[in-house]
C-alpha cells in the first residue's frame, strides 16, 4: 500500500495543494473550519510527514537555547558539556545551541533574560526553580509561540511542553532503600541536605526518601532538609551544626550540589567515613569519593542521553510532531565503587 501524499490530503479534505501546506506548516490565513477539515483528511488517510525532508526543502534552521544557572558547580558543568557535545552534533542537522547561563538565586534576572530573547528561538530548555517569575516567564514565552521544556527539574506548575530528567520521587525513594539498608535498619537520625526546596527534583527527591524511610525504617528519624542555596560556605555551617545537636546521626543524604563541601566539612571535623552517604548525579568528585568510600552509593542519569533528548524533543515541538515516549524516557541508575566504569 503506498503512502499517503498532500495531494490525498487536498482531495480527501476539499482543498487546495496550498491550503495544506498553509495547515501543515501552521501558518496563518486558514478559517478554522478547514484547518479542522485537513487535520481530520490527515488523520482518516494515516499521513505522516517527513519533517526531515520538508525541513530540507524550505532551509529550516533550528535556534535553541539551553537555559542553565550559574556556580561552579561540577553537575552543571557536566551538563553543560553534554548539552555543547550533543549541539555540535545536531549542527548536522542545522541545529544551533546557545548555552544561557543566569544567576542561580536571582528569577528576576532569568525572567530579563528570557524575555529578551527574540523570536526567531524555536526552543528553550530551562532548569530553575519553580517560582511564580519562573511560571510567568514561560507563559511569557509560550504566548510568543517558543516551546519550553523543563530540564533535570520539572516546572510542572508551568505552561512548559514537556519535562527531560529522571522521575525524582522515584529517585528519591530509590535513595531512601539505600540509606535504610546501607545503615542496617539500625536507630538514629539522618541529615538531608539541598540546595533549594523551590528546586522541583529536591521536593519530589524528599517526599520519595521519607515515603520509604517512614514505611520501610522507622528506626531512622529524618530530620528537616538543610538548604544551602548553592554556598559552601552556608553548607559547612549547617551541617557542623546539625551534627553538633544530633549525635546520633547514622547518614546523610545529599539531595544536589555540595559534594566537594561536604566531603571537606567531614573531613575537617575528622568525620569522613562515619556516616552513610547517599548522593545524586555523577561528576568527577563524586567518582572519586565513591572510589574512595567517602560516598556509600550516587543515583544519576545518563547525560548524554538527557542532552540529546532534549535537542530531540525541543525539535518535535518546534516541528508539531510526535515524540517517542519511550526513546526520551530517561532511566535512574545507581552507582557504586564496585560498579564504576573507567
Amino acid at each position: 500500500m503506498t503512502r499517503p501524499t498532500v495531494n490525498d490530503i487536498a482531495r480527501e479534505a476539499g482543498v487546495s495543494l496550498a491550503t495544506v501546506d498553509r495547515v501543515l506548516n501552521d501558518r496563518p490565513g486558514v478559517r478554522a473550519r478547514t484547518v479542522q477539515a485537513v487535520q481530520e483528511a490527515v488523520t482518516r488517510l494515516g499521513y505522516v510527514r517527513d519533517m526531515a525532508a520538508a525541513n530540507l526543502a524550505r532551509q529550516r534552521s533550528y535556534a535553541m537555547v539551553a537555559a542553565l544557572p550559574d556556580g561552579d558547580s561540577q553537575f552543571l558543568t557536566v551538563l553543560e558539556q553534554a548539552l555543547r557535545e550533543a549541539g555540535a552534533t545536531a549542527a548536522l542537522s542545522r541545529t544551533d545551541l546557545t548555552i544561557l547561563r543566569y544567576p542561580a538565586e536571582d528569577a528576576h534576572a532569568l525572567a530579563a533574560a528570557l524575555a529578551g530573547l527574540p523570536d526567531t528561538i524555536s526552543g528553550v530548555a530551562l532548569m530553575a526553580p519553580e517560582t511564580p517569575v519562573v511560571r510567568d516567564a514561560v507563559r511569557a514565552l509560550r504566548a510568543r509561540g517558543i516551546p519550553v521544556i523543563a530540564l533535570v527539574s520539572d516546572l510542572p506548575n508551568s505552561e512548559r511542553a514537556h519535562f527531560i530528567g529522571i522521575d525524582s520521587r522515584a529517585a528519591g525513594r530509590t535513595a531512601g532503600v539505600l540509606m535504610g539498608r546501607f545503615c542496617g535498619r539500625s536507630m538514629g537520625s539522618i541529615l538531608a541536605i539541598a540546595q533549594s526546596m523551590q528546586l522541583r527534583d529536591a521536593v519530589e527527591r524528599r517526599r520519595g526518601f521519607d515515603d520509604v524511610m517512614l514505611a520501610q525504617f522507622p528506626g531512622l528519624t529524618v530530620l528537616p532538609t538543610l538548604e544551602t542555596h548553592g554556598s559552601d560556605t552556608t553548607l559547612r555551617a549547617v551541617v557542623t551544626e546539625a551534627l553538633r545537636h544530633a549525635p546520633d546521626v547514622a547518614g546523610i543524604y545529599l539531595m544536589g550540589s555540595g559534594h566537594r563541601a561536604l566531603s571537606s566539612t567531614l573531613a575537617d571535623l575528622g568525620l569522613t567515613g562515619r556516616f552513610t552517604v547517599i548522593g545524586h548525579e555523577l561528576t568527577p568528585h563524586t567518582r572519586q569519593a565513591l572510589l574512595s568510600g567517602h560516598i556509600d552509593a550516587i543515583i544519576t542519569q545518563n547525560m548524554g542521553h538527557l542532552a540529546r533528548s532534549a535537542l530531540r524533543v525541543l525539535r518535535a515541538k518546534a516541528d508539531h510532531s510526535a515524540i517517542d515516549s519511550a526513546q526520551e524516557q530517561l532511566r535512574i541508575e545507581i552507582l557504586l565503587a564496585e560498579n564504576l566504569t573507567p
